[in-house]
């Protein structure tokens, strides 16, 4: 007797965990890449031309994003932030920035990305290296983001130093600001870009133009 009801217990025990199990919410992913669409896109290099390389180093983020869940601010001007378990960004969040943004400014400018190899020959190459200093993603209000980066051609001393704020109005729900995080993450893409030209263009600057 006291065998079955052992047995009977842990059947309901494993009952009730798959039960909670089923029940449980499922896991939403999300990410920060969009296409480039076609009036923004650059054209390849034709044959024959020297083509563009670019090189996006790791991307310093502050330690709270270092992470895959959304980390979003609590509203009116709270300092509390809330880590949600449930909705996440595809990799983690620094490793998804960087794969947007690297993608983003390749497009835009007709550009090889040779962040994870593959240039060949002694081209130059315009290393840029990111910071994101501020992030804010508030659920039913703005996504928020502050910028900095460095401009470098591999062939030579110059630095080129470059700053962006940037701002996105949101729905409510995690969609939303993730899609507002998206719009924002491509608006820096472009600016990016149009720092790389301005760069080629203006071989004596070291201030940023976007």
């Amino acid at each position: 007797m006291k065998k079955n009801h052992i047995a009977s217990v842990a059947a309901t025990a494993a009952m009730l965990a798959a039960l909670a199990g089923c029940a449980s919410k499922p896991d939403n992913y999300y990410t920060l890449a969009s296409p480039v669409t076609a009036a923004d896109a650059a054209p390849s290099t034709p044959g024959g031309t020297a083509p563009l390389y670019i090189e996006l180093a790791p991307v310093a983020v502050p330690e709270r994003f270092a992470r895959p869940q959304m980390v979003v601010r609590q509203p009116n001007g709270s300092v509390q932030v809330e880590v949600l378990e449930q909705h996440r960004w595809a990799s983690s969040f620094e490793n998804e920035l960087r794969d947007a943004l690297a993608s983003g400014i390749a497009g835009r400018l007709g550009a090889l990305d040779v962040t994870k190899g593959g240039k060949q020959g002694s081209q130059p190459v315009w290393r840029i290296a990111v910071q994101l200093q501020q992030f804010d993603a508030v659920d039913g209000g703005r996504v928020d983001a502050r910028f900095n980066w460095t401009l470098r051609r591999s062939d030579e001393a110059r630095t080129v130093v470059c700053q962006l704020n940037l701002g996105e109005a949101v729905g409510s729900g995690m969609d939303a600001v993730a899609q507002g995080a998206q719009r924002v993450t491509a608006a820096a893409a472009a600016a990016m870009a149009r720092s790389v030209s301005a760069a080629r263009a203006n071989p004596s600057a070291t201030a940023c133009t976007t």
